[in-house]
């Protein structure tokens, strides 16, 4: 059982973890509480992190998600030992397509605003994109996701970043070879990309995959 002095923050993170799972399984709160249990209400307090939650419960949620009890855990451990009441909050754009005109990058159909801790960030500007296809599933990237990035024209040989190809923002698994690009997906049935430095510009950086609507 998570103890009494442990981070409300832990379970903030817990329940954003079983929200996720909950809408990949497409559950309702009312069919999920049925399956454990435990009312659509309950469920709900859980998903905000209103409520802590016991070991034992979590292993029933998470066999009604059809998923181990670490998947439910994941990016909650980091978070022990701060609360919640500490942490700052930014809303940071959900942006559906990044435009770079006279070289400058601004974002478009922008389709909304998610509050982030300040505490993912370090410096830097952030926003979001949504994940598409299942190009990157080997990452447990999935169709729908929100991936958090942090803007910067360049990354590190293996880094996943945001990639702008025309006027499509695409992550991959990045590879320079000389001054050409190579995209590379997390899922065998897509080859690589190569793209000359007139093609593609790296736009950002993933930071975390955060959650799916």
């Amino acid at each position: 059982m998570v103890t009494k002095g442990d981070s409300k923050l832990f379970y903030f993170a817990v329940g954003k973890n079983i929200k996720k799972y909950r809408d990949l399984r497409n559950y309702s709160l009312q069919v999920l509480g049925e399956k454990v249990g435990l009312t659509k209400k309950t469920i709900q307090r859980y998903e905000n992190g209103e409520i802590k939650i016991d070991m034992d419960r979590l292993a029933d949620i998470a066999e009604a998600l059809g998923v181990e009890v670490p998947k439910l855990m994941e990016g909650a451990e980091s978070f022990l030992g701060v609360d919640l009441s500490e942490l700052e909050t930014i809303k940071l754009p959900i942006v559906g397509r990044v435009s770079c005109g006279n070289g400058a990058m601004a974002y478009e159909d922008i389709e909304g605003y998610e509050e982030t801790p300040k505490a993912w960030l370090n410096g830097g500007e952030h926003f979001y994109l949504r994940a598409k296809g299942d190009s990157m599933s080997g990452a447990r990237i999935f169709d729908g996701d929100l991936l958090l990035i942090r803007k910067q024209p360049e990354v590190e040989n293996g880094e996943i970043a945001a990639v702008l190809i025309g006027d499509e923002a695409v992550l991959k698994r990045v590879y320079r070879h000389g001054d050409q690009l190579i995209l590379q997906s997390e899922n065998a049935n897509y080859p690589p990309i190569l793209c000359p430095p007139t093609e593609a510009r790296i736009i950002g950086k993933l930071k975390m995959n955060v959650i799916k609507y």
